[in-house]
């Protein structure tokens, strides 16, 4: 039988999130490219560069800074407003409440992963909606999403919003805090994908049409 799973509004700020994530990316790194600052590595010493030289000509993000702006700004306003309202919908709709952590979350989101691994024969039950290791991952984008909008804020407006700046730390720092908070939410998007390929295509049917097809235990 057909089960409604996902209201409108809920798939509407999803999908247009997800575009405008996405677009930020690539425009950030057509800005990124411009000056190409971070590594992991210990003075001179490099182990890891974000990114070789390759990759944006390859990608052929080179040179085009200015265009890497203009769409940065446009869609940082898509961004910031989709966030807004999705945030308002979620305290009207106390769906928020489903992301709240709760005592002992971190050791049955442990017990989850060790499931997930087949290191575990059974996963912790769910309290809600949805499990333990869902909860963090879901609380921890909202944060993170959260993040690139304020240290996006202290990047583009240094002086108008010094006190925003400071707080992060200075300018430089805030750039980090910006370059982390995108690689981290892109690392839950890969998640995220995994897990939606993983339990197969009525997953996302229902992020798509809001419905889901379920076996009814009536004979």
């Amino acid at each position: 039988m057909v089960v409604q799973k996902q209201p409108l509004w809920l798939r509407t700020f999803h999908w247009f999130n997800l575009i405008a994530f996405l677009v930020m990316v690539w425009s950030g790194l057509l800005i990124y490219w411009a000056h190409d600052a971070y590594r992991i590595g210990w003075g001179s010493w490099t182990l890891f560069k974000f990114f070789p030289t390759g990759f944006y000509k390859t990608l052929g993000l080179e040179s085009r800074l200015a265009e890497g702006i203009s769409w940065h700004f446009l869609f940082m306003g898509w961004f910031v407003l989709n966030g807004i309202l999705y945030g308002a919908m979620l305290i009207r709709s106390k769906s928020y409440t489903h992301f709240l952590p709760y005592k002992g979350v971190f050791k049955d989101a442990l017990g989850v992963a060790l499931h997930d691994m087949k290191l575990r024969k059974e996963a912790p039950p769910k309290k809600g909606k949805f499990n333990a290791a869902q909860r963090l991952a879901y609380a921890s984008a909202l944060v993170m999403g959260a993040g690139l909008v304020i240290s996006g804020v202290a990047i583009w407006k240094p002086v108008q919003a010094v006190g925003i700046t400071q707080l992060l730390g200075g300018y430089p720092f805030a750039r980090v805090v910006h370059f982390t908070c995108m690689l981290g939410l892109l690392g839950f998007m890969l998640i995220h994908v995994v897990q939606v390929i993983r339990d197969g295509w009525n997953t996302l049917r229902g992020m798509i049409t809001g419905s889901t097809l379920e076996v009814s235990d009536e004979s």
